[in-house]
C-alpha cells in the first residue's frame, strides 16, 4: 500500500508539487514572453517584475526583463538585471549575451567584449554571440584608433533635431573648426547591432 501511494504521488503534475507563488511566477513569465512577441515591452517588464517578486531566485526572470528593458532603451537597468541573473546562475550564457548587448549600447565596448566571450565559453556554437562579439571588437578598435572618435552617430536623428535645424552653422564652424560641407563629417559610422532586429524567442 505504501508503494502504491508513492507511485501515485510520482504521477502528479509538477505544478501540484510546487508552491502557489512559484506557479504564478512562471505564468507571469509566459505572459511577459507573449508581450515581447507583441512588442509590448512595458507590459513585459511589468510581468517579469511581478514574477521576480514571487520568485526572486529565478535567473530567467531577470534575464527576460533585461531583454525587455533593452527594447525600451533602458540599458543600464538591463545591465543590472543581467548581473542579477548571473549572480543566481553564473553559467547562464544568455545573461552574458544580453549584458553584452546592453554594454555595447552604452559604449562600454571592452566590457561588452568580455561578456560576449564569456557567453561563447558557455555556448560556443551560438552564431549570435559570435556576430555580436565581432561588432563589439570593431567598435573597440574604432575607439582605440588615433583617427576614431568613438562616437555612434545617427545622421537622421541629428537632421530631425529642431536644435540642429535652427543652428547657426557658421557659428558652429567658427567655434569647433568643423567643415560645414555635407561631404564630410568628423564621425565614424557604426554598423547597427543585428541582435536588436531578431524576433524574441520563448524562454
Amino acid at each position: 500500500m505504501f508503494t502504491n501511494s508513492i507511485q501515485k504521488n510520482d504521477m502528479l503534475p509538477l505544478s501540484c508539487s510546487l508552491p502557489e507563488g512559484i506557479v504564478k511566477a512562471d505564468q507571469l513569465k509566459d505572459e511577459g514572453n507573449n508581450h515581447m512577441k507583441e512588442e509590448n515591452y512595458g507590459a513585459a517588464v511589468d510581468c517579469y517584475t511581478r514574477a521576480i517578486e514571487l520568485d526572486p531566485n529565478n535567473a530567467v526572470y531577470y534575464c527576460n526583463r533585461a531583454a525587455a528593458q533593452s527594447k525600451l532603451n533602458n540599458f543600464r537597468e538591463a545591465i543590472k538585471d543581467c548581473e542579477s541573473a548571473i549572480a543566481i546562475d553564473p553559467k547562464y550564457s544568455k545573461a552574458y549575451g544580453r549584458m553584452g548587448l546592453a554594454l555595447t549600447s552604452v559604449n562600454k565596448y571592452q566590457e561588452a567584449v568580455t561578456s560576449y566571450q564569456k557567453a561563447l565559453d558557455l555556448d560556443p556554437e551560438n552564431d549570435s554571440y559570435k556576430s555580436n562579439l565581432k561588432i563589439a571588437e570593431q567598435k573597440l578598435r574604432d575607439v582605440s584608433s588615433p583617427t576614431g572618435t568613438g562616437l555612434s552617430f545617427d545622421m537622421a536623428s541629428l537632421i530631425n533635431n529642431p536644435a540642429f535645424i535652427s543652428m547657426d552653422v557658421r557659428d558652429d564652424v567658427k567655434r569647433h573648426r568643423w567643415p560645414c560641407c555635407w561631404g564630410w563629417w568628423p564621425f565614424r559610422f557604426v554598423q547597427p547591432d543585428p541582435c536588436t532586429t531578431k524576433p524574441y524567442a520563448k524562454h
